[in-house]
Formats: structure tokens, C-alpha cells, sequence
């Protein structure tokens, strides 16, 4: 997915709900804070997404421009209606969030995560996908371990589960060193 397809996307959902501003979660929400990611980062064709003063007609944006539908079948991208449940995200998120609005998204307004929120919210998830995307965010300079590190004490989740997510952005820090990426020593 492409940004433009992401303002597509919102776009087609404000014409859907007749709402003005949506939260983007999931992966896609990269093409907020930096419009033109490398290509790890976009091989997804979903956006995940919901209006954010009426999460109830997320469905109707599922319906009408989801997986399988017209709207997928000719544009080869879709938008799965979620809710704000669906992303496990630090204390504090909803201050960091990144704006969308351009002509693209017809002056609809799209609210996508920060970096280093994007990165606990996929370190929690915690699926095989997940950890190829956050390696890449360390990877290439885009989120420093210490910072997201930082992050896990807001983490609303309890404190056995708080140290696993410490030990595993160590983990994934410690194997980038060990395949000869440059990722500062101090950092964790």
C-alpha cells in the first residue's frame, strides 16, 4: 500500500460514514509519519481503520470497502473496520498521533500512529509479521530499542507480560548486532 492508497482509503470511508476524522491502526499507519517507507513496510494491502467519534460504523466501512469486496477487487487494497481495541497501545498514544489531510483524503482527516507507538503495538501482538516489521523500524534508524523500551511501563498490560516485552525488543536488538547491523551499543 501506497499513501495515496491510504488517503483513498479514508477518503472512501468518510464518504461510507459520513465522518470526518478516522484512526488508523495496524502496520499502514507508517504512511502517516512517513509518507514514503520502504518497500518492507507497505506489503500489506489492508489498512486498519475506524471513525474516531463513532466506532460503530467501523462495520459499515468493513462491508462496503473490505476484504473481498468491488472496492478490493479494482483497487487491490482494502480497509478492515477495527475498533480502538484492536492495537495494544501505550498510555498517552492518542497525544502522539500523526495527521493526515490532504486533497487526497478530501479534507477528511486521517490519525495514524507515532513511530515508536506503532512499534509497541506490533511488539505486544507479537506475530511472526510483527517481528520482521519492528526488526525493520530498529533496523533502519526509525525507532531506537531504548525509546520503545521506555514505552513498556505504559504498556496496558500486566507486569510478567511488561518484562517479556522488555526481553524481546532486547532480543531483536541483540540479533540485528549479531547479522552486523549498526545499532548503537548503548541502546540496550
Amino acid at each position: 500500500m501506497k499513501r495515496e492508497d491510504l488517503e483513498h482509503i479514508i477518503r472512501a470511508a468518510a464518504d461510507i460514514t459520513n465522518e470526518y476524522e478516522f484512526v488508523v491502526v495496524g502496520s499502514q499507519s507508517i504512511l502517516g509519519p512517513i509518507p514514503n517507507p520502504p518497500a518492507v513496510f507497505t506489503m500489506s494491502a489492508e489498512a486498519d481503520i475506524y471513525p474516531l467519534n463513532a466506532t460503530h460504523k467501523a462495520d459499515a466501512i468493513d462491508a462496503a470497502i473490505g476484504e473481498g469486496s468491488r472496492f478490493h477487487e479494482t483497487y487491490g487494497y482494502y480497509a478492515q473496520g477495527v475498533g480502538p481495541e484492536t492495537a495494544c497501545l501505550p498510555t498517552g498514544w492518542e497525544n502522539r498521533l500523526q495527521r493526515i489531510q490532504t486533497v487526497g483524503t478530501n479534507g477528511r482527516v486521517g490519525y495514524c500512529l507515532d513511530l515508536v507507538d506503532l512499534f509497541m503495538a506490533k511488539a505486544a501482538a507479537d506475530r511472526d509479521k510483527d517481528r520482521v516489521f519492528c526488526m525493520a523500524l530498529i533496523q533502519l534508524g526509525y525507532v531506537l530499542p531504548r525509546t520503545a523500551i521506555s514505552r513498556v511501563d505504559d504498556m496496558p498490560i500486566d507486569r510478567a507480560a511488561q518484562g517479556r516485552l522488555r526481553a524481546r525488543i532486547k532480543r531483536w536488538t541483540k540479533a540485528l548486532r549479531d547479522q552486523g547491523h549498526a545499532v548503537p551499543a548503548d541502546d540496550v
